[in-house]
């Protein structure tokens, strides 16, 4: 087993290595925000982490070695997501409310259990797993053609930042580095990426709690600023954007000038949306004290991204671990200390601006020169890691190549990985009505926790 792990402060990273043989002491009680990591290596190797006080699986996949299954089942047994045991609670006044995986949005699939006394919530257990393609297998032996095309759809409305933390992990094991132009442009693709689902967020929290003026408008905005992404590289999810050794696209004078103009725009009718929501008195009723995660329980748990600094948090990937244009150009880290509703929508909006502003900054200096370096064979027998600040937080991605330099192991997570406990968290000892607007509060990607 190797642990990545990170030191903020400095800015580092260290490898950690154990041999294993069929099982190892968990470190889940000693550190709890592993505890889906050991889950995962579990269900994939089929090695035990002994002593894990919730032990069961994660995305409901046979292991990867036949005949290693740490829950020794059959080859012919059955595996279905979320026929697992659950928490329970006992007693004539307790009863259980069972959510998914089929909702009444078009949203994706997931198994949501609370168990609740009247309509307060004692706990909530969440299962995911059905959206699980088994991409991380798929990239094995790569990089090739396909490699790319997987990557970007990980979780589709990340594909910036799964492509930008691929492109740098190939970078370093193929010894280039791309263009200054590229790099600014990369940032451009992440902050507009941000842009258009924060907005997207913002509106659809106002939806939740029945303000439709921002609920509608901000809807269109989001249209609007993915359509900028389309005017930098013709797709509206950045999807083809994104390449080892730089960018496919340039931005020349005429369309730099057009993204800039639509920008100013399109942020003037969303400060006018967002800001009529924020003065409702109504909507910051339902907004605070509604879903609260402290910052202790934030650190304990791993959490990463807007619903980290919502509790207080400078957890930000730009910051800690620039890479690209970060190292030289930086955003200030927007956090809040309430850790409610209203926290993780407000970070949200502090972040489009000044999103937006270097958005501006950058498209008015960007550098000269060319926009991608080629990118030749992978080292053999390397580890590199990369990281990214995608909009939802912190995007990881480790690659190790074999002899031939090929992918012997390719290692994704994605930052809803870190999160979906905190959407658990939030949910304790509040009503179970409010899980709606604390889901759409946290809005986690199902896929890119299933992978």
């Amino acid at each position: 087993i190797v642990a990545v792990l990170a030191d903020p402060a400095s800015g580092s990273f260290a490898l950690c290595a154990a041999a294993v043989e069929g099982a190892f002491p968990s470190l889940t009680p000693a550190c709890p925000q592993v505890h889906l990591f050991e889950r995962e290596i579990a269900e994939q190797f089929g090695v035990v982490p002994e002593g894990h006080p919730w032990f069961k699986p994660v995305r409901f996949h046979r292991s990867w070695f036949p005949g290693r299954d740490a829950w020794r089942r059959g080859p012919g047994e059955e595996i279905l997501p979320s026929v697992m045991p659950f928490f329970a609670v006992a007693g004539d006044e307790v009863h259980e409310v069972a959510v998914g995986p089929v909702h009444a949005g078009v949203i994706e699939p997931g198994h949501f259990r609370f168990n609740c006394h009247g309509e307060r919530v004692f706990n909530l257990e969440i299962s995911l797993g059905f959206q699980h393609r088994g991409v991380e297998r798929a990239l094995l032996a790569g990089p090739d053609a396909r490699t790319v095309h997987l990557i970007e759809t990980l979780a589709g409305d990340s594909t910036v930042a799964h492509a930008t933390a691929y492109s740098q992990a190939v970078e370093a094991l193929a010894g280039v580095a791309p263009p200054r132009r590229a790099d600014s442009l990369r940032a451009v693709a992440l902050e507009l990426e941000r842009l258009a689902n924060h907005v997207g967020d913002l509106g659809a929290l106002a939806g939740d709690v029945a303000f439709l003026p921002t609920a509608a408008y901000c809807g269109r905005l989001r249209g609007d600023l993915l359509n900028l992404t389309a005017l930098l590289c013709g797709s509206r999810f950045g999807r083809g954007m994104v390449r080892p050794g730089g960018v496919r696209f340039d931005a020349g004078p005429e369309r730099t000038a057009d993204l800039l103009d639509r920008l100013d725009r399109t942020l003037a009718d969303v400060r006018s949306a967002v800001e009529l929501m924020f003065g409702e008195p109504s909507v910051q009723g339902r907004f605070e004290e509604t879903g609260a995660v402290t910052g202790a329980q934030a650190v304990e748990m791993g959490m990463v991204g807007p619903a980290a600094r919502a509790s207080g948090l400078e957890r930000d990937a730009r910051l800690e671990f620039p890479s690209g244009l970060y190292r030289f150009a930086q955003l200030p880290v927007s956090t809040w200390h309430s850790g409610d509703v209203f926290a993780r929508a407000w970070v949200r909006w502090l972040e489009v601006q000044r999103s937006a502003a270097f958005i501006r900054d950058q498209l008015a200096g960007l550098p000269d020169g060319g926009c991608r370096t080629p990118a030749g064979a992978l080292a053999p027998d390397a580890l590199a890691v990369s990281m990214a600040e995608g909009w939802r937080g912190e995007v990881c991605h480790v690659a190790v190549t074999d002899a031939r330099g090929r992918f012997a192991r390719y290692k994704v997570v994605d930052p809803s990985f870190h999160n979906w406990t905190g959407l658990a968290l939030a949910l304790q000892g509040g009503q179970i009505s409010d899980f709606p607007l604390c889901n759409k509060s946290f809005n986690l990607s199902y896929c890119g926790h299933d992978l």
